[in-house]
């Protein structure tokens, strides 16, 4: 498979194997054959895949760090890629039985379609406070309308047949959907709208569901939960399933074949998951020093200073149903949650899907409407004035925080360039026009240059940074200097725009935007979902240590050159900045984050947990299962 000029991909004219044919199980649905070119160079060169239809029980993975390669394989088996020639690609069972590759394969792309709507169609609110609004609007579309595809204002009346009624109670069943069907698909959970996408691409009854990350950003329980459900679609084969996964996810275990992909796009193996396993890497030696942010397993936090979040007993009610403090702990005289963030502290929130977390981060960030009714307290200050002290507004908590997270990324301007974006963490909106002093440009000019090669992927030469650590302390000051000058090796930042970067990209720029102007308080919310496993690993490090070490291999930190010249200008989180996290994954949580709270499953009354960690949960994996209580 090679890249055209416009993006789509195409075979060369290459016979197909004959040992292909031998392979071929049944009525395959789907097959590819290796193929090679004289011009351009190959992607996923010599791939064969086939997937047969009948009674063999093929239960796939797609493995790979590289978030575009889980991607183009999948989409390129539902076809959603020029192939030439045609007959290069085929899917001889579908063609048997009358049925258009529209209807016999689905994607579903929770790791690509990255926006944070339900299936793609235009269901979601036109800002971010909307969710939390207890008014219904004309545009708050039901996950009944959303399965039947009632999503349009102003639409025609239309009866459902017979047959949509049996696959909607169907798929409704399947998913356990049923309590949801009333629900506006805004104010789904992200396990919920998992299974609302799941279960539109199964109203058509196909034939092979492609799921793209369906586990990202889930919490252990229900990821669990999803995975059985998986498990029932897939012995059932119908449809047959096929998902995608990064190496550091736990491969269920009702998968039998698994194809892995490196971040050039190249099978580099394949076969039965248990002979995959088996042959894979070494696990860490229990000896490791550091963690990959450069952290020692006992790492006690900074002292705390004054508070940054207060929360004094809130209770979040719409009506009679509260989705966060319906608790009352003895030690506390009023009900509710109760939690502060001093500065120094970093902390995590988490619990399972649904429990709260995304409200109580809402009332942190103002983008909730009770945020100003509520006993809550940010940076000293309520939202409204109070007696001798007037209140805190939107603009002043936008200057002292940083914010990164997968609803920042869903409404973030894609026509601005990516040193603009950088730039707009000084000021008031992402398309205002940024106040920046001289220390500001410098902060820019270092983020932009440390992170070259992965907001530049086009480019050819290597980054400044690169070339830096590679030459000698009189060379590379010089070079350095040179590069002060004018800030040629950066003119990429001008002319690049965020929408044309890679998702990864896209998610590493809105971190460091986060970062960059060196806020009070750090929120990031799922901030390192759908990074490729190395860009999260190198943002993770520059949190921690900034520009001071180059990378840390072996449990090992190297000291940057940038270093050893004494030019180190970001210097990763100090003892006078706050850290807030959410994540469900562990391999996603900053090895600095020592408090956390575990917020209880939605409707059981019970209290939330909270404790301490030692150090690096990757030093520490116990303290993950400490967290979730297991």
């Amino acid at each position: 498979m090679y890249p055209t000029s416009n993006l789509t991909w195409q075979w060369s004219d290459a016979e197909r194997p004959s040992s292909l044919a031998a392979s071929m199980e049944d009525h395959p649905v789907l097959n590819y054959p290796s193929s090679t070119d004289l011009h351009n160079p190959p992607l996923f060169a010599g791939l064969e895949f086939v997937l047969a239809h009948g009674t063999a029980k093929q239960h796939r993975s797609v493995i790979s760090p590289s978030s575009v390669a889980r991607t183009t394989l999948l989409q390129i088996l539902a076809g959603q890629h020029i192939c030439q020639p045609p007959t290069a690609r085929r899917y001889p069972y579908l063609s048997d039985i009358g049925t258009s590759l529209h209807h016999g394969i689905k994607y579903v792309g929770f790791d690509a379609e990255r926006g944070n709507n339900v299936g793609g169609t235009s269901v979601r609110g036109a800002y971010l406070s909307a969710r939390y609004e207890s008014r219904r609007e004309e545009t708050d579309f039901t996950v009944r309308d959303y399965l039947t595809g009632h999503t349009e204002l102003n639409a025609l009346n239309r009866v459902e047949d017979a047959v949509d009624q049996a696959a909607l109670a169907r798929v409704t069943e399947q998913l356990d959907l049923g309590r949801l069907m009333g629900m506006p698909v805004a104010n789904l959970s992200n396990g919920q709208t998992r299974r609302a996408r799941i279960a539109k691409a199964l109203i058509d009854r196909p034939h092979v569901l492609l799921l793209d990350g369906p586990f990202m950003g889930l919490d252990p329980n229900t990821l669990a939960r999803l995975s059985e459900v998986l498990r029932e679609l897939a012995e059932s084969g119908q449809p047959k399933v096929v998902i995608s996964l990064r190496p550091e996810d736990s491969v269920p275990h009702w998968i039998n074949y698994t194809v892995m992909v490196d971040e050039g796009l190249r099978v580099v193996k394949q076969g039965e998951k248990n002979v995959i396993q088996q042959s894979g890497t070494s696990t860490p030696s229990t000896a490791q020093q550091l963690s990959r942010d450069g952290l020692s397993q006992q790492l006690p936090s900074p002292p705390p200073g004054e508070a940054v979040i207060e929360m004094t007993g809130v209770r979040v009610s719409y009506g009679s149903k509260t989705v966060l403090g319906d608790w009352h702990k003895p030690e506390f005289p009023s009900p509710g949650l109760h939690w502060s963030l001093h500065r120094g502290q970093r902390a995590g929130i988490f619990g399972p899907n649904g429990s709260g977390k995304t409200t109580m981060l809402s009332l942190i960030t103002s983008d909730h409407p009770q945020a100003y009714s509520l006993p809550v307290k940010l940076f000293g200050r309520s939202r409204l004035p109070e007696k001798g002290e007037k209140g805190i507004s939107v603009f002043d908590l936008q200057q002292r925080m940083g914010h990164s997270s997968p609803e920042v990324h869903a409404f973030f301007p894609r026509q601005i360039t990516v040193r603009r974006a950088l730039e707009s963490a000084w000021a008031d909106a992402p398309l205002a026009k940024p106040k920046l002093s001289e220390e500001a440009k410098q902060r820019v000019a270092a983020t932009l240059r440390w992170f070259a090669r992965e907001l530049s992927p086009k480019a050819d030469d290597a980054p400044l940074i690169e070339k830096l650590e590679r030459s000698s302390v009189v060379a590379a000051e010089t070079l350095l200097e040179s590069a002060h000058v004018d800030e040629s090796d950066l003119a990429w930042a001008k002319e690049t725009r965020f929408g044309e970067l890679p998702f990864s990209s896209q998610r590493l720029l809105l971190f460091l935007r986060a970062i960059v102007a060196d806020p009070e308080l750090v929120i990031l919310d799922e901030a390192f979902s759908g990074m490729d496993e190395i860009v999260r690993d190198k943002a993770l490090l520059f949190l921690s240590r900034g520009e001071k070490v180059s990378e840390v291999t072996d449990g090992t930190a190297h000291e940057s050159m940038l270093s050893k010249l004494g030019k180190v200008t970001m210097t990763g989180l100090t003892d006078q900045q706050a850290l807030l996290v959410i994540s469900h994954a562990k391999e996603d949580v900053p090895g600095c984050v020592r408090e956390w709270i575990c917020l209880p499953e939605p409707g059981e009354g019970m209290e939330p947990r909270t404790g301490t960690l030692a150090g690096p949960l990757e030093l520490n994996p116990k303290g993950w299962d400490e967290i979730w209580g297991r």
